[in-house]
């Protein structure tokens, strides 16, 4: 897995957008608004697009140019796979989103920088298509981040590392997620999903409760499936094609020929 290095400048934007996320999210966490029928228009829904959709524009501005031309090469094809599969999986109305299998695969080849540039743009590109995916660009973006982290440390060379990775990182992205499902949506922003919420919401639940418990039941299997895919997928690849993704090692200097002075 390759080692991709940024600037102070790059490090402090990605920091910048992380903040900004995770300040976002325990703000709406701790207003929690349940009114169903206005939360598409309100406050907390603007809030959302704005800290969420801006924390994740910092964060690809501060990776994306830091990232390997093969790295950048394989991109397009993540995303296809990333869109193509997420909207077969939205059309058939499963509680699943399958939509992070090309981010968790850059992510597991390049590490995790290429990962989280890789989920933002996923969700950027996606996004003028169908703009309802812009609003997880950093959902997205934590998914390759998280991923690439649980691939450096072993995720994909036991089964109960890559259970126990999928799973933590299904946990952690569907907290995420619930604000932006809840607050933007009102909590409907898949087919699947939905009903799951709906469900929820009928047994007397919050709006933010209902589409977290939803998201800390599809999230993990979510995320296990998607890391499961994404095991297969490099146990088929060619080792030529692993090997070119790993540092390059740096150039020895060769040893000096200077006489030595008497």
């Amino acid at each position: 897995m390759s080692r991709i290095h940024l600037t102070p400048v790059r490090r402090a934007l990605a920091v910048a957008g992380a903040l900004l996320v995770a300040g976002t999210w325990l703000y709406l966490v701790l207003v929690r608004p349940t009114d169903w029928d206005s939360v598409g228009g309100s406050t907390e829904a603007l809030i959302t697009l704005a800290g969420y959709v801006g924390g994740a524009g910092l964060l690809l501005a501060a990776t994306l140019p830091a990232l390997p031309a093969r790295t950048i090469g394989v991109i397009p094809v993540a995303l296809v796979l990333n869109i193509v599969i997420g909207q077969i999986a939205g059309s058939v109305g499963i509680p699943l989103y399958l939509d992070s299998v090309g981010t968790v695969l850059v992510a597991a080849l390049a590490g995790p920088i290429a990962g989280l540039a890789t989920g933002t743009l996923s969700s950027v590109v996606w996004g003028l298509l169908n703009p309802a995916a812009l609003p997880f660009a950093a959902v997205a973006a934590a998914t390759g981040w998280l991923a690439g982290v649980a691939v450096q440390k072993g995720a994909l060379t036991r089964l109960w590392k890559l259970v126990v990775s999928g799973l933590l990182i299904g946990l952690i992205c569907g907290a995420l997620a619930a604000p932006v499902a809840a607050f933007v949506y009102g909590g409907t922003a898949g087919v699947g999903t939905g009903a799951i919420v709906s469900l929820f919401r009928e047994l007397g639940n919050s709006l933010l409760a209902s589409v977290t418990m939803q998201s800390f039941i599809s999230d993990p299997l979510d995320k296990l499936a998607v890391m499961a895919v994404v095991f297969a997928a490099v146990k088929a690849l060619p080792r030529k094609t692993l090997r070119s993704f790993q540092p390059t090692p740096a150039p020895e200097h060769p040893a000096t020929t200077e006489p030595v002075p008497a």
